[in-house]
């Protein structure tokens, strides 16, 4: 399971490229690219997992995401109809056509907020989803002044979500790159299974000690927290699919059921019962 870097190729003279439908959902693609990327999907509850951030999205999700911002394919694991499309904007785009246009003063809000990764909710989401679903047919000019609405739109609303608390920074060399694709990917296989640490620090060729020394400085979590932060995300999906939580518990590799409300609680901030109750 490797994060690669994707070469996204722009039909000269664009400043963005547009892919619609791209239909990934059985590959675990964890990548990276210069290109800021606004994502819309819509038909689908799946896993966001963006830098350090992972969450859940029910039915749809709208996401802007900052330049080399390593991120998941929001299709991974869907098995429902779905509509996406993906715009990769070039960097100059945001960091100097929004940014020195004087009419265009909203580029550096958006710019700001991409840094961290930002999800767009409620009335927003559902607006900006359908109008860039309406891209295909139209002429370049035409997506490109379009285009300049929506993130005026964007950068006016109130219903987003910054998905890190701070600007993230890439932190990883190519050495780091191949021992986090190959934790990731084990991660993502083996959730639901006992996962020993002993097991980590053999999979990076690293001590126990070394290991936990650095997973954390690599990406800012202990490894039982991104393990329980990953497991978290895979309980939710399980409760809104109508899954007791004792079953989502224990298949999402959590062997105590009163840990498990502990962490559900510390994570969402919402024991597991009341959030599979608000979800059905």
């Amino acid at each position: 399971m490797d994060l690669q870097l994707e070469q996204i190729s722009h039909q000269r003279p664009r400043s963005f490229s547009l892919m619609f439908h791209p239909r990934l959902s059985d590959l675990f693609f964890w990548h990276f690219h210069p290109e800021y990327e606004l994502v819309y999907i819509e038909g689908a509850s799946g896993t966001r997992h963006v830098g350090d951030h992972i969450s859940e999205y029910v039915d749809s999700d709208l996401v802007l995401i900052g330049s080399n911002i390593p991120h998941l394919n929001f299709d991974y694991g869907i098995k429902t109809e779905y509509r996406k499309i993906v715009v990769h904007l070039q960097p100059a785009f945001f960091e100097q056509h929004l940014a020195e246009i004087p009419e265009l003063a909203f580029g550096p809000v958006l710019q700001a907020w991409a840094r961290h990764g930002v999800a767009f909710t409620g009335g927003t989401k559902n607006r900006i989803g359908q109008a860039l679903l309406a891209f295909e047919p139209l002429s370049p000019i035409q997506q490109y002044l379009r285009l300049i609405e929506i993130f005026q739109q964007l950068a006016e609303s109130e219903e987003y979500q910054l998905l890190h608390p701070q600007p993230y920074t890439r932190r990883y060399t190519a050495r780091d790159q191949g021992r986090l694709r190959s934790i990731y990917g084990y991660i993502d296989q083996h959730y639901h299974e006992k996962i020993e640490l002993a097991e980590m620090a053999a999979l990076s060729n690293l001590t126990k000690e070394a290991f936990c020394r650095y997973f954390k400085k690599a990406t800012g979590n202990t490894f039982v927290d991104f393990l329980n932060r990953y497991r978290i995300s895979q309980a939710k999906r399980l409760l809104m699919r109508g899954q007791s939580v004792s079953d989502a518990c224990f298949q999402s590799g959590f062997e105590s059921l009163s840990y498990f409300n502990r962490t559900f609680k510390k994570i969402t901030e919402e024991n597991p019962r009341d959030f599979r109750k608000r979800y059905l």
